[in-house]
């Protein structure tokens, strides 16, 4: 799968508002966040600092959840840390960042769906069921 279409697929199950979320979800969208701003910075490297794909997909995310100032600062400063940390360990577009790239689409995944579950289950409806992706593997970013 294709990491635009992993994230897309992550903001798609996010349209509950930040504040009729559980409050353990707000640190979930905070790590959704991250890994935002991780995507954008290494496609920036790859695409050049032109390409705003995952910036608007963050804004979309805040029009989407409404976040209180609060929040919303927090959902601000992950997005921002993730570009940071991604924007140093892969300055330009490599095979390194390639793969970046993809363990951040990994890692997205597994947040939407942590996102698509909670959202089912406050409105009563079975879990989904888990969804894996053959062939990926994936360790962390070094943090």
């Amino acid at each position: 799968m294709r990491p635009a279409l992993i994230i897309t697929i992550a903001l798609a199950a996010t349209p509950v508002l930040a504040q009729e979320r559980p409050p353990e979800m707000r640190g979930t969208l905070t790590s959704l966040t991250r890994v935002l701003g991780e995507a954008h910075a290494l496609r920036q490297a790859c695409e050049g600092r032109e390409d705003q794909y995952w910036r608007s997909r963050m804004s979309r995310l805040m029009e989407t959840e409404q976040p209180d100032p609060a929040f919303e600062a927090q959902l601000k400063d992950g997005f921002n840390a993730g570009f940071a940390e991604a924007k140093r360990l892969h300055p330009v577009c490599g095979d390194d960042a390639r793969q970046a790239m993809a363990l951040a689409a990994v890692r997205g995944r597994e947040i939407a769906g942590k996102l698509a579950h909670a959202k089912y289950r406050v409105s009563v409806l079975p879990p989904l069921p888990e969804v894996e992706q053959e062939g990926v593997t994936a360790e962390p970013l070094p943090r």
